[in-house]
């Protein structure tokens, strides 16, 4: 890691403490003591997990920067879902919701959180079995986890009713939004990756059922 790391973590995330910087170090340290156990991420991004993973989850929080209720689907490794309970115990009051069905990476999660007291509540679980218990999040996360129109399916009880989501994606990012177009009407910002040079934030708002033509 670069003795720069703090000014990058700062100039994707916002304002982060030294406290919440060495929090995030001793994190990635758990991380690749679990991996060697547990699958949590793609080798090949193994040898920097500070800037692949951490920094590419963190940018989100200086996208919402005063949201403070949260819920990251498909949690798996704690990408976004752990970095962003971090940087949210800096908000008093925020909270993020990982919803992981997996039950390893629900435990490894469920470590972490409280290992570090992190305000986040760990849901093993479906996603579909997790409506009734994540209530009005202001923002919904997902990394990794399935295309833009089966993610917009999974989180539209909460996106149609006022959330917004803010979804990592590739370079083939266009071809899913031109999908989901044919499913949902929704506002969309598109916010270039900070740590992908092909990489997007999707932002979307306002999201409804397209209507038949």
């Amino acid at each position: 890691m670069s003795g720069d790391a703090w000014a990058d973590l700062q100039k994707a995330a916002g304002p982060v403490s030294r406290e919440t910087f060495e929090r995030l170090q001793a994190f990635e340290r758990h991380f690749q003591k679990w991996n060697r156990s547990i699958n949590l991420a793609a080798p090949s991004t193994l040898d920097d997990v500070w800037r692949r993973h951490i920094l590419d989850s963190a940018q989100l929080a200086r996208i919402a920067p005063t949201a403070m209720r949260w819920v990251d689907l498909g949690s798996g490794g704690g990408f976004p879902g752990l970095v962003l309970g971090f940087l949210l115990a800096e908000r008093p009051g925020a909270t993020i919701d990982l919803v992981e069905s997996n039950r390893k990476k629900a435990s490894f999660l469920q470590s972490v959180v409280g290992q570090f007291g992190l305000p986040a509540r760990v849901l093993g679980r479906r996603i579909d079995d997790s409506y009734p218990l994540v209530s009005a999040p202001e923002v919904i996360t997902a990394r990794a986890l399935t295309g833009l129109p089966d993610l917009l399916d999974l989180a539209a009880p909460w996106l149609t009713k006022g959330a917004r989501s803010l979804f990592h994606k590739g370079r083939d990012y266009r071809a899913e939004v031109e999908e989901s177009a044919h499913r949902w009407t929704f506002d969309l910002v598109e916010h270039p990756s900070m740590t992908d040079a092909h990489g997007v934030i999707l932002e979307i708002t306002d999201l409804h059922p397209a209507t038949p033509q």
